[in-house]
Protein backbone atom coordinates (compact mmCIF):
# COMPACT_ATOMS: atom_id res chain seq x y z
CA UNK A 1 0.00 0.00 0.00
CA UNK A 2 0.90 3.54 -0.31
CA UNK A 3 -0.60 6.99 -0.46
CA UNK A 4 -2.26 8.67 -3.14
CA UNK A 5 -4.78 12.11 -3.55
CA UNK A 6 -7.81 10.57 -4.22
CA UNK A 7 -11.69 11.43 -4.74
CA UNK A 8 -14.50 9.60 -4.90
CA UNK A 9 -17.16 12.55 -5.96
CA UNK A 10 -17.08 15.58 -8.35
CA UNK A 11 -17.08 18.92 -6.05
CA UNK A 12 -15.19 21.89 -4.57
CA UNK A 13 -11.28 21.30 -3.78
CA UNK A 14 -12.44 19.50 -0.33
CA UNK A 15 -13.29 16.63 -2.76
CA UNK A 16 -9.61 15.68 -2.33
CA UNK A 17 -8.45 12.86 -0.01
CA UNK A 18 -4.91 11.71 0.69
CA UNK A 19 -5.84 8.02 1.19
CA UNK A 20 -3.79 4.84 1.12
CA UNK A 21 -4.36 2.59 -1.92
CA UNK A 22 -2.78 -0.46 -3.53
CA UNK A 23 0.71 0.33 -5.23
CA UNK A 24 0.43 0.39 -9.13
CA UNK A 25 2.27 -2.87 -10.95
CA UNK A 26 3.85 -1.61 -14.00
CA UNK A 27 2.59 -3.87 -16.54
CA UNK A 28 4.29 -4.68 -20.36
CA UNK A 29 6.25 -1.46 -21.42
CA UNK A 30 5.43 0.66 -18.45
CA UNK A 31 7.71 1.73 -15.56
CA UNK A 32 6.72 2.58 -11.67
CA UNK A 33 8.15 5.83 -10.45
CA UNK A 34 8.76 6.64 -7.28
CA UNK A 35 7.16 10.17 -7.57
CA UNK A 36 9.41 13.57 -6.88
CA UNK A 37 6.91 15.69 -8.63
CA UNK A 38 3.75 15.63 -9.82
CA UNK A 39 2.20 18.71 -12.01
CA UNK A 40 -1.11 20.43 -11.71
CA UNK A 41 -3.10 21.15 -14.50
CA UNK A 42 -6.31 22.60 -14.77
CA UNK A 43 -7.56 19.50 -16.63
CA UNK A 44 -7.12 17.81 -13.50
CA UNK A 45 -9.40 20.82 -11.73
CA UNK A 46 -12.20 20.66 -14.52
CA UNK A 47 -12.26 16.55 -14.06
CA UNK A 48 -12.36 16.80 -10.07
CA UNK A 49 -15.11 19.57 -10.51
CA UNK A 50 -17.03 17.27 -12.75
CA UNK A 51 -16.83 19.90 -15.81
CA UNK A 52 -15.54 16.78 -17.66
CA UNK A 53 -18.40 14.09 -16.76
CA UNK A 54 -19.86 14.20 -19.80
CA UNK A 55 -16.89 13.57 -22.46
CA UNK A 56 -14.62 11.60 -19.26
CA UNK A 57 -17.00 10.54 -16.84
CA UNK A 58 -15.00 9.55 -13.71
CA UNK A 59 -14.34 5.94 -11.99
CA UNK A 60 -14.55 6.33 -8.82
CA UNK A 61 -12.26 6.77 -6.77
CA UNK A 62 -10.24 8.78 -9.08
CA UNK A 63 -6.16 9.67 -8.41
CA UNK A 64 -6.24 12.88 -9.89
CA UNK A 65 -2.42 14.29 -12.24
CA UNK A 66 -1.91 14.02 -15.92
CA UNK A 67 2.34 14.31 -15.30
CA UNK A 68 4.87 13.03 -13.04
CA UNK A 69 8.66 12.65 -12.93
CA UNK A 70 10.66 10.08 -10.49
CA UNK A 71 12.97 7.41 -10.19
CA UNK A 72 12.29 4.02 -10.97
CA UNK A 73 11.73 1.24 -9.01
CA UNK A 74 10.16 -1.27 -11.34
CA UNK A 75 9.71 -2.41 -14.62
CA UNK A 76 7.49 -4.04 -16.87
CA UNK A 77 8.19 -6.40 -19.85
CA UNK A 78 9.73 -4.56 -22.53
CA UNK A 79 9.79 -1.22 -20.71
CA UNK A 80 12.29 1.30 -22.05
CA UNK A 81 14.07 2.29 -18.57
CA UNK A 82 16.07 0.44 -16.12
CA UNK A 83 15.32 0.32 -12.01
CA UNK A 84 17.15 3.78 -10.66
CA UNK A 85 16.33 5.95 -13.68
CA UNK A 86 15.61 9.42 -13.62
CA UNK A 87 12.32 9.87 -15.74
CA UNK A 88 9.37 11.83 -16.30
CA UNK A 89 6.26 11.76 -18.52
CA UNK A 90 2.28 11.37 -18.47
CA UNK A 91 1.23 9.26 -15.53
CA UNK A 92 -1.06 6.63 -16.31
CA UNK A 93 -3.91 6.67 -13.46
CA UNK A 94 -3.02 9.60 -11.81
CA UNK A 95 -0.03 11.27 -10.93
CA UNK A 96 -1.15 12.35 -7.38
CA UNK A 97 0.42 9.89 -5.22
CA UNK A 98 3.88 8.10 -3.87
CA UNK A 99 3.87 6.14 -6.92
CA UNK A 100 2.82 6.49 -10.38
CA UNK A 101 3.24 4.55 -13.90
CA UNK A 102 4.62 5.71 -17.07
CA UNK A 103 3.76 4.07 -20.50
CA UNK A 104 6.79 6.29 -22.55
CA UNK A 105 9.09 7.44 -19.95
CA UNK A 106 11.54 9.72 -20.84
CA UNK A 107 14.93 10.53 -19.38
CA UNK A 108 15.32 13.68 -16.81
CA UNK A 109 18.56 15.13 -17.28
CA UNK A 110 20.59 15.89 -14.42
CA UNK A 111 20.61 19.85 -15.52
CA UNK A 112 16.61 19.62 -15.22
CA UNK A 113 15.15 20.12 -11.68
CA UNK A 114 12.09 17.80 -10.56
CA UNK A 115 9.80 20.34 -10.25
CA UNK A 116 10.14 21.55 -14.13
CA UNK A 117 10.50 17.99 -14.91
CA UNK A 118 7.00 17.01 -13.85
CA UNK A 119 5.36 20.65 -15.06
CA UNK A 120 7.05 19.96 -19.00
CA UNK A 121 5.05 17.05 -19.75
CA UNK A 122 1.05 17.79 -20.62
CA UNK A 123 1.73 22.14 -20.94
CA UNK A 124 5.00 21.59 -23.26
CA UNK A 125 3.11 19.17 -25.47
CA UNK A 126 -0.21 21.01 -25.73
CA UNK A 127 2.02 24.08 -26.99
CA UNK A 128 3.98 21.64 -29.92
CA UNK A 129 1.08 20.41 -30.64
CA UNK A 130 -0.79 23.61 -31.25
CA UNK A 131 1.46 25.02 -33.38
CA UNK A 132 2.05 22.20 -35.54
CA UNK A 133 -1.91 22.36 -36.59
CA UNK A 134 -1.99 25.87 -37.06
CA UNK A 135 1.39 25.52 -39.46
CA UNK A 136 2.36 28.72 -38.87
CA UNK A 137 5.66 29.30 -40.64
CA UNK A 138 8.75 31.63 -40.19
CA UNK A 139 8.29 35.15 -40.98
CA UNK A 140 4.20 34.88 -40.20
CA UNK A 141 2.29 36.57 -37.43
CA UNK A 142 0.94 34.53 -34.62
CA UNK A 143 -1.47 35.79 -31.89
CA UNK A 144 -1.25 33.68 -28.40
CA UNK A 145 -4.29 34.50 -26.56
CA UNK A 146 -2.66 33.72 -22.71
CA UNK A 147 0.64 34.20 -23.74
CA UNK A 148 1.41 34.38 -19.69
CA UNK A 149 -0.01 30.84 -18.89
CA UNK A 150 2.46 27.81 -18.87
CA UNK A 151 0.91 26.59 -22.37
CA UNK A 152 1.20 30.43 -23.85
CA UNK A 153 4.92 30.47 -22.37
CA UNK A 154 6.13 28.16 -23.84
CA UNK A 155 4.42 28.57 -27.18
CA UNK A 156 6.30 32.32 -27.31
CA UNK A 157 9.30 30.66 -26.87
CA UNK A 158 9.17 27.55 -29.54
CA UNK A 159 7.79 30.22 -31.79
CA UNK A 160 10.09 32.53 -31.70
CA UNK A 161 12.52 30.25 -32.16
CA UNK A 162 11.04 28.93 -35.08
CA UNK A 163 11.28 32.60 -36.26
CA UNK A 164 7.52 33.67 -36.19
CA UNK A 165 6.67 37.08 -35.05
CA UNK A 166 4.93 36.79 -31.75
CA UNK A 167 2.43 38.82 -30.56
CA UNK A 168 0.97 37.88 -26.39
CA UNK A 169 -2.15 39.13 -24.88
CA UNK A 170 -1.49 38.77 -21.17
CA UNK A 171 -1.88 40.62 -17.58
CA UNK A 172 -0.22 43.73 -16.51
CA UNK A 173 2.06 41.46 -14.27
CA UNK A 174 3.28 39.18 -17.23
CA UNK A 175 3.88 41.37 -19.74
CA UNK A 176 7.74 42.14 -18.86
CA UNK A 177 8.38 38.80 -18.91
CA UNK A 178 6.20 38.03 -22.57
CA UNK A 179 8.41 40.93 -23.37
CA UNK A 180 11.63 39.51 -22.42
CA UNK A 181 11.01 36.51 -24.50
CA UNK A 182 10.69 37.89 -27.72
CA UNK A 183 7.37 38.56 -28.27
CA UNK A 184 5.20 41.82 -28.27
CA UNK A 185 3.10 41.76 -25.13
CA UNK A 186 0.00 43.38 -24.98
CA UNK A 187 -2.69 43.77 -21.77
CA UNK A 188 -5.88 41.47 -22.05
CA UNK A 189 -9.20 42.74 -21.47
CA UNK A 190 -11.57 45.15 -22.96
CA UNK A 191 -10.09 46.34 -26.02
CA UNK A 192 -7.27 43.94 -26.51
CA UNK A 193 -8.16 43.29 -30.74
CA UNK A 194 -7.66 47.30 -30.72
CA UNK A 195 -4.31 46.76 -28.89
CA UNK A 196 -3.29 44.08 -31.04
CA UNK A 197 -3.76 45.85 -34.12
CA UNK A 198 -2.01 48.68 -33.03
CA UNK A 199 0.89 46.11 -32.31
CA UNK A 200 1.13 44.49 -35.29
CA UNK A 201 -0.16 46.63 -38.18
CA UNK A 202 1.05 44.12 -40.56
CA UNK A 203 -1.56 41.92 -39.82
CA UNK A 204 -2.14 38.84 -37.59
CA UNK A 205 -2.29 35.57 -39.84
CA UNK A 206 -2.93 33.13 -37.11
CA UNK A 207 -4.94 32.82 -33.66
CA UNK A 208 -3.45 30.20 -30.72
CA UNK A 209 -5.76 30.93 -27.86
CA UNK A 210 -4.81 29.31 -24.82
CA UNK A 211 -7.25 31.65 -22.58
CA UNK A 212 -10.49 30.85 -23.32
CA UNK A 213 -11.52 33.95 -22.16
CA UNK A 214 -14.11 34.46 -25.17
CA UNK A 215 -11.98 36.07 -27.68
CA UNK A 216 -12.73 33.52 -30.42
CA UNK A 217 -14.95 36.05 -32.52
CA UNK A 218 -12.81 38.73 -32.95
CA UNK A 219 -9.52 36.89 -33.26
CA UNK A 220 -11.20 35.02 -36.78
CA UNK A 221 -11.86 38.64 -37.26
CA UNK A 222 -8.15 39.19 -37.26
CA UNK A 223 -7.24 36.39 -39.38
CA UNK A 224 -9.81 36.11 -41.54
CA UNK A 225 -10.16 32.35 -41.72
CA UNK A 226 -11.41 30.45 -38.72
CA UNK A 227 -9.30 27.82 -40.21
CA UNK A 228 -6.21 29.99 -39.26
CA UNK A 229 -7.48 29.88 -35.30
CA UNK A 230 -7.05 27.48 -32.78
CA UNK A 231 -8.07 27.18 -29.18
CA UNK A 232 -7.39 24.81 -26.12
CA UNK A 233 -9.90 26.10 -23.95
CA UNK A 234 -13.02 27.50 -25.46
CA UNK A 235 -15.99 25.47 -25.62
CA UNK A 236 -18.02 27.59 -27.45
CA UNK A 237 -15.03 26.61 -30.28
CA UNK A 238 -17.85 25.07 -32.75
CA UNK A 239 -19.88 28.14 -32.78
CA UNK A 240 -17.07 30.04 -34.17
CA UNK A 241 -16.42 26.87 -36.94
CA UNK A 242 -13.05 27.34 -34.77
CA UNK A 243 -10.86 23.93 -33.87
CA UNK A 244 -10.64 23.18 -30.45
CA UNK A 245 -7.08 21.34 -30.19
CA UNK A 246 -7.12 17.93 -27.45
CA UNK A 247 -4.28 15.79 -27.08
CA UNK A 248 -3.64 12.94 -29.12
CA UNK A 249 -1.84 9.64 -28.44
CA UNK A 250 2.15 8.87 -29.41
CA UNK A 251 2.38 13.22 -28.37
CA UNK A 252 4.84 12.47 -26.07
CA UNK A 253 7.14 10.60 -28.07
CA UNK A 254 6.78 12.70 -30.48
CA UNK A 255 7.19 15.89 -29.02
CA UNK A 256 8.70 15.52 -25.29
CA UNK A 257 12.08 14.52 -25.75
CA UNK A 258 13.25 17.70 -28.02
CA UNK A 259 10.90 19.37 -24.95
CA UNK A 260 13.38 18.00 -22.59
CA UNK A 261 16.51 18.80 -24.43
CA UNK A 262 15.57 22.40 -24.71
CA UNK A 263 14.62 22.76 -21.27
CA UNK A 264 17.63 21.41 -20.11
CA UNK A 265 20.08 23.45 -22.58
CA UNK A 266 18.68 26.44 -21.07
CA UNK A 267 16.17 27.48 -24.39
CA UNK A 268 13.72 26.92 -22.72
CA UNK A 269 12.10 28.52 -19.64
CA UNK A 270 8.83 27.56 -17.93
CA UNK A 271 8.18 29.31 -14.40
CA UNK A 272 7.09 27.29 -11.25
CA UNK A 273 5.18 29.31 -8.85
CA UNK A 274 4.87 26.84 -5.91
CA UNK A 275 5.16 23.16 -4.42
CA UNK A 276 3.25 21.54 -1.97
CA UNK A 277 3.33 18.65 0.22
CA UNK A 278 1.15 16.24 -1.40
CA UNK A 279 -1.43 16.23 1.44
CA UNK A 280 -2.10 19.98 0.17
CA UNK A 281 -3.41 19.03 -2.99
CA UNK A 282 -6.98 20.79 -2.38
CA UNK A 283 -4.94 23.99 -1.28
CA UNK A 284 -3.03 23.71 -4.72
CA UNK A 285 -6.18 23.07 -6.32
CA UNK A 286 -8.29 26.30 -4.56
CA UNK A 287 -4.96 28.46 -5.55
CA UNK A 288 -4.91 27.68 -9.10
CA UNK A 289 -8.98 28.44 -9.19
CA UNK A 290 -8.60 31.90 -7.76
CA UNK A 291 -6.06 32.41 -10.32
CA UNK A 292 -3.54 33.52 -7.56
CA UNK A 293 -0.68 31.35 -9.27
CA UNK A 294 1.75 32.97 -11.43
CA UNK A 295 3.54 29.82 -12.85
CA UNK A 296 3.56 25.86 -12.92
CA UNK A 297 2.01 24.37 -9.22
CA UNK A 298 3.80 20.67 -8.48
CA UNK A 299 2.87 18.89 -5.84
CA UNK A 300 5.45 16.72 -3.72
CA UNK A 301 4.75 13.22 -2.18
Amino acid sequence: MSRAITFSEYGPPEVLRLSEVATPEPGPGQVRIRVRAASVNPLDIKVRSGLMAGTVPARFPVIPGLDAAGVVDAVGEGADAAVGDEVLGAAVGGGYGEYALLDRPVAKPEALSWDVAASLVTVGQTAFRVLGQLGVQAGQALLIHGAGGSVGTIAVQLAVARGITVIGTAGKHDIERITALGATAVPYGDGWAERVKAAAPQGVGFVFDASGAGVLADSVSLTGDSAHVITIADMSAAQHDVRFSAGSPGQAEESLPELVHLAAAGNLALPVWRAYPLDQAATAHADIEARRNHGKVVLLP
